[in-house]
Order: C-alpha cells, then sequence, then structure tokens
C-alpha cells in the first residue's frame, strides 16, 4: 500500500486534471522547438489554469489510454533551462511511460519517474 502522503499527492493531481482543461501544444510527431531532430512521441501540453516550477502551466504527457487518469509523474532538472519540473502522465500505458522517459533523456534531460501504485487512491 501507498504512503498516505503519495495518495493525497495523486488525489489533488487527479483533481487539477479533472477540473482543468488539458492543452495540447505539441502534437505527437511534431518536432521539439529547440531539437528539431528529436519529434515528440506522445502528445505533450499543459493544464491551463496551472502554474508549474518555469511559471507556466503544470506539464501533461497524454497517452492513449482515456480513463486511465494519472499513472505517475517524471521529475525533470534542466540545467539549460535552470529550472526544476514535475510532468504528468495522463491516460498513458507503462509502454508510454517509458516512451516519455526516453523522449526526455533524448532532449539530454532524463527523468525521475514517480509511478502511481495501486492503493494510492
Amino acid at each position: 500500500m501507498a504512503h498516505p502522503g503519495s495518495a493525497r499527492f495523486f488525489a489533488a493531481l487527479d483533481q487539477l486534471v479533472a477540473e482543468g482543461e488539458i492543452v495540447i501544444d505539441r502534437p505527437k510527431g511534431k518536432p521539439h522547438p529547440r531539437i528539431p531532430e528529436v519529434i515528440y512521441p506522445l502528445d505533450y501540453g499543459y493544464l491551463a489554469g496551472t502554474t508549474s516550477g518555469d511559471g507556466d502551466g503544470i506539464d501533461v504527457f497524454v497517452g492513449s489510454a482515456p480513463g486511465a487518469g494519472v499513472a505517475g509523474v517524471l521529475l525533470t532538472a534542466d540545467v539549460v533551462k535552470r529550472d526544476a519540473e514535475m510532468k504528468v502522465l495522463v491516460d498513458c500505458t507503462t509502454a508510454e511511460i517509458v516512451i516519455a522517459r526516453d523522449f526526455l533523456c533524448e532532449l539530454g534531460i532524463g527523468g525521475h519517474l514517480v509511478k502511481r501504485v495501486s492503493g494510492s487512491l
């Protein structure tokens, strides 16, 4: 069973996603703006009306499993941008979680996965 703090964390993310609008500004197949040879493997965007560490909306990767909800988060530290962020994995399969993490590695950022575990609701 997950720690109670983990349950509250994921419940808060569920609420932000449920009450917010996901804006996809970088659809699957689009090149990255700074590194055009790297292509987005999943839809990528942000939660409108939220604020992340960089002052923009909370970043999200959206997968192909509608209704699956928040599967986890990827924690990143980007020395070029000089920031740390959280990227929420919404409606992602296990394979898509790996794909998102690999994508961040291609960007030279990497990411630490915090996967939602059973019992974290």
